[in-house]
């Protein structure tokens, strides 16, 4: 087995510098439509999400060979098609459909991500994607102190253009493990000045937060990076490396002690909000804990209803109302559906979405690449790869606690910055399959690859153009436009079938 595939596909900059305007774009992508308070921050970003792995996607396999897969390859490809079989029994194909286009989006990433940073790109993605997790941190800071725009939402403060302050959170603490690692790999010591004031963005923004999913994720990456500098015992940690670690966690302290100092337009219930997150942690027995343990035992009910195939990419809120008997904080009373379109959390939601296969095999993947570059720190033999390995690990460890508690690897955003940092930092591995490609093989490849890409950059294009056309619409011919537009939208096509039926 050979233990190097192509590297040619993403050399230069051009995929490096793709991978960084994408996760720029979907951490500040958003739209003003304020009757659209959870899709108008979504959509945009899978636009941005699908636009790039299309844009990334098409040049690259143009150029590929042969595809070449390793164990990690083949297991993504079976958990991308036991989704995508799913999806074909789903009983809402559109939200089935939106669902399914960002988990294949979101390897188009991680493969192209690895290519490229086998292509001498690495640094470049690791450094743009921190970077744009510090960006995204800093507007929701600028929010909490004052800033107002159309492009935030005024609920689940301060969320800046993600519009809820637990997705900024999550991300930011996804994004410090490459912090860290942009940060103590810079070539120049000006190069690293700038995350510093980065960590005090991301220290203070996660702090104002209060998302404890955030906080335990980042807990266990931060012990993870500790344990992996005391292992070092000098050999990598050099005198140079040293003092940065010093300096970003001097620059975390005084973020923390900024957030917890500094007046603020927050407005908390409580009178030592901070103290009450912190303290509250673990709490199961009431509040939103409480409402986790409820939501989670009853989706895996509901999964082991549908344990091959689960109920379908997206179709939890259609289906988990007939698992809830009894009184459920997930669910709105008033309409009947849920609160929110997943449950808490990215590991009940895949098992119950697309079933015990589907989950399984993600898993393996994600267990294969934290092995992989646990195995790459303890190799190393330069501290560039030492750091490296032990950012994946890190990273992944936040990822997996986070995705615990919330949606994760199911949003837009986060799809992106996970999947980049995944593929950027991946370590090298054998190939286990390969099969050489004829051009009549990679044209209908290519073509398949630019149909579905292009569906789905629609299809989000599509929500956004609904959402302008349904905020000023005035007329029945308008909101027809917009349900034609977006007829996935549960608020658009009630005012539609009311329409129909003679209302207004």
């Amino acid at each position: 087995m050979r233990e190097t595939r192509d590297t040619s596909l993403y050399d230069g900059k051009a995929g490096p510098a793709l991978l960084v305007i994408g996760a720029l774009l979907v951490v500040a992508a958003a739209a003003p439509y304020r009757l659209f308070d959870l899709d108008r921050f979504l959509a945009p970003k899978e636009m941005a999400l699908h636009a790039v792995a299309l844009a990334l996607a098409l040049p690259g396999l143009r150029r590929l060979k042969a595809l070449e897969f390793s164990r990690t390859d083949l297991l993504l490809a079976a958990y991308l098609a036991l989704s995508a079989v799913s999806a074909l029994f789903a009983p809402d194909h559109w939200l089935a459909a939106r669902a399914l286009a960002i988990t294949l989006s979101g390897a188009a990433i991680f493969w192209a991500a690895r290519a490229a940073a086998d292509g001498g790109g690495r640094r470049t993605i690791v450094a743009g994607v921190a970077a744009a997790g510090v960006i995204g941190a800093a507007v929701s800071l600028a929010q909490a102190y004052g800033l107002d725009s159309d492009f935030f939402s005024r609920h689940r403060v301060p969320g800046g253009t993600f519009g809820n302050r637990n997705f900024m959170a999550h991300l930011a603490a996804i994004c410090a493990p490459a912090l860290v690692l942009a940060t103590v790999a810079a070539r120049r010591s000006w190069a690293a000045a700038p995350g510093y004031a980065g960590m005090a963005a991301l220290a203070a923004a996660l702090v104002l937060s209060r998302s404890r999913a955030a906080y335990l994720g980042l807990a266990a990456g931060t012990a993870i990076l500790a344990y992996g500098a005391w292992r070092a015992h000098g050999r990598w940690n050099d005198a140079r490396n040293a003092l940065r670690m010093r300096a970003l966690a001097l620059a975390a302290a005084v973020g923390v002690l900024g957030a917890l100092l500094l007046p603020n337009r927050l407005e908390w219930k409580s009178r030592s909000p901070y103290l009450d997150t912190v303290a509250g942690m673990v709490n199961y027995q009431e509040g939103s804990g409480h409402g986790r343990v409820v939501q989670y035992a009853r989706t895996l009910r509901m999964a082991a209803a549908h344990p091959l195939l689960g109920a379908g990419p997206g179709n939890w809120a259609v289906v988990y109302p007939k698992f809830s008997e009894y009184y459920d904080p997930s669910i709105d009373y008033f309409t009947g559906t849920t609160i929110n379109p997943w449950p808490s959390g990215d590991w009940v939601a895949i098992v119950a979405e697309r079933g015990v296969p589907a989950l399984t095999a993600l898993l393996l993947v994600l267990g294969g690449l934290l092995a992989g570059g646990w195995r790459r720190s303890v190799a190393a033999v330069t501290s560039g790869e030492y750091m490296e390995g032990l950012a994946l690990a890190a990273t992944l460890v936040v990822t997996g606690i986070v995705a615990a508690f919330d949606a994760v690897l199911l949003l837009p955003a986060p799809a992106f910055i996970c999947w980049a940092l995944f593929g950027a930092l991946a370590a090298p591995s054998p190939v286990f399959w390969s099969r050489a490609l004829s051009q009549r093989a990679r044209r209908r490849l290519l073509a398949g690859v630019a149909i579905v890409g292009a569906a789905a950059l629609l299809r989000s294009a599509g929500q956004v153009g609904a959402m302008a056309v349904y905020g000023r619409a005035r007329t029945a011919a308008q909101v027809t436009r917009a349900h034609y537009l977006d007829p996935g939208s549960a608020r658009i096509r009630a005012r539609f079938e009311g329409l129909r039926r003679g209302g207004n």
